[in-house]
């Protein structure tokens, strides 16, 4: 009894002094990446939309991103599976507008100056099927991602990956 007695009193003491752990509900992280497309199937010849948006969850301004767009494994292992990106637009409060640069490469200068707190960015990548491309095969991508916030800090991420397309053969 005495030893219980003596546990209960030694886990009182940092609570009542405010040194015990508090419960708190998870961060939502800093930066976020998703993805969304406009089609979950396409024939050769066709193309599909992938949309990308990066949401800023900090109280401090996304000042820089780096990302990189990827085919996943299986992609890669179905050489009759021909495509490209061909263009890339950003959302823009005015409209959409031209992109930095397209493709694989450095995409996080498409997201244009700063991304605000509470605020996100979306960039629209086209992907353009080849009308020789084999069919009944997926196309997946995979991204990581690093973001620089105006108080110093970064974060990074990945992989995020795509929703799959299937081509089709019509």
């Amino acid at each position: 009894m005495r030893r219980l007695g003596l546990t209960t009193v030694l886990a009182l003491v940092p609570a009542v002094f405010g040194l015990a752990p508090g419960a708190s509900a998870a961060d939502p992280a800093p930066a976020e990446l998703t993805f969304a497309t406009d089609a979950a199937t396409t024939t050769p010849g066709g193309t599909v939309r992938l949309s990308m948006t990066l949401t800023n969850h900090k109280s401090y301004d996304v000042l820089f991103v780096h990302q990189t767009i990827q085919p996943t494994w299986l992609t890669t292992q179905r050489p009759d599976l021909k495509y490209g990106f061909t263009g890339c637009t950003l959302a823009t409060a005015a409209g959409s507008a031209p992109c930095a640069g397209t493709g694989p490469a450095d995409l996080g200068a498409n997201y244009g100056t700063t991304v605000p707190p509470g605020q996100s960015r979306t960039v629209t990548l086209t992907l353009q099927i080849a009308a020789d491309s084999g069919c009944n095969g997926n196309l997946g991508f995979y991204s990581y991602y690093y973001a620089e916030f105006s108080d110093a800090t970064n974060v990074s991420g990945g992989p995020v990956f795509t929703p799959e397309t299937r081509v089709l053969c019509a």
